[in-house]
């Protein structure tokens, strides 16, 4: 599917993300649901997260692991109910990865791909517009939690969540026939603030820190090599698919690292299309994944792959960038973070 690329200019929509609210069109997100009397056990065995700390309502950011420890993605899980998950993925083929694990994995399950399109609302004036929506109950909830509403007959899931690290909601839509309508409604709410539509704003992601599998990252990393990520692998939880590897690379350490960089020079025009080497003392030591101008910052940011040697913070290198060679420092990330009033998910 496509994916919106922008409406305006970026650092208008940057902006406006920030002072108002948005809507986004991210219908391309893919959601695979895990029902049946084993859903719980089955979809512990995907991730390093210990799914015991996850209530029904609640979301949580994970990790989904190969035998090895790679990553094959980074979907936030939605449970809403004892034996109901969704997985929702920006991208990769995780559903036929749960149905060819289930093959083998003895379990009462059923895995499929439900009816759900999501949008997401995004901005500090979003919870004005949710609440216009749904009520003050739904714009209430907390950090990484969801719950099932319905507008004038549209059954949706709307969760407090979003690619920002702003105040934000996701809404899951469970009829595809509905789409134009909802799109409608969420306007009609949002004028009065002066929702625009934008999309995925790749300079605020980055200040929050979040990573996009398939660029950032991808199933030749672990979670021990990116920064942050380390978190999500708990091994006090249930059994699960890469557990022995992951044991074994927390052990013997890792020798590189996903880290924040701030870049010099020119404010970039935009983001970068390809990867840029990353040089230590004049050798090829690493390479930038995402770099773009953060306005609010006044300052190139991005990630950069290093070795484990050059991964502290303060650590100088240069980058070979299109525009020229370019100083670069590692950084502690997130590079601007907002408090939610929450605890992290």
């Amino acid at each position: 599917m496509y994916l919106p690329g922008y409406y305006d200019d970026p650092v208008n929509e940057y902006w406006h993300l920030l002072n108002a609210v948005t809507i986004w069109d991210v219908g391309v997100e893919r959601q695979v649901e895990i029902t049946g009397p084993d859903a719980f056990a089955f979809t512990s065995m995907l991730t390093p997260r210990d799914l015991t700390k996850c209530a029904v309502w609640q979301c949580k950011y994970v990790l989904l692991t190969d035998q090895e420890g790679g990553i094959l993605n980074d979907p936030v899980l939605l449970r809403l109910g004892e034996n109901h998950f969704w997985l929702s993925a920006a991208d990769a083929d995780i559903l036929l990865w749960a149905k060819g694990i289930a093959v083998h994995a003895r379990m009462d399950v059923e895995i499929r791909e439900p009816d759900v399109s999501p949008l997401q609302i995004q901005g500090p004036r979003s919870r004005e517009v949710v609440t216009t929506l749904f009520g003050e109950e739904v714009a209430s909830l907390r950090y990484y939690h969801c719950a099932e509403a319905d507008l004038e007959g549209i059954p949706v899931v709307v969760s407090r969540t979003g690619w920002t690290g702003e105040v934000g909601y996701e809404v899951n839509l469970r009829d595809r026939r509905r789409g134009d309508d909802l799109w409608e409604r969420v306007m009609d709410a949002g004028r009065p603030y002066d929702i625009r539509p934008i999309a995925p704003c790749e300079a605020r992601r980055i200040e929050a820190g979040i990573f996009n599998y398939g660029s950032d990252m991808t199933e030749e990393n672990n979670p021990f090599e990116v920064t942050g990520l380390e978190r999500l692998v708990e091994f006090d939880g249930s059994d699960f698919i890469g557990r022995d590897a992951l044991e074994r690379i927390e052990r013997e350490g890792v020798s590189r690292k996903l880290v924040g960089v701030e870049i010099g020079g020119e404010p970039l025009p935009a983001e970068n299309s390809e990867s840029w080497p990353v040089l230590v003392a004049g050798s090829v030591a690493g390479r930038v994944t995402a770099a773009i101008h953060s306005p609010r910052l006044d300052t190139n940011i991005g990630y950069a792959w290093v070795p484990i040697e050059q991964a502290s913070n303060g650590t100088e290198a240069t980058v070979e960038a299109p525009a020229g060679t370019l100083s670069a420092r590692v950084t502690a990330l997130p590079f601007w973070d907002l408090k939610k009033e929450t605890s992290k998910a």
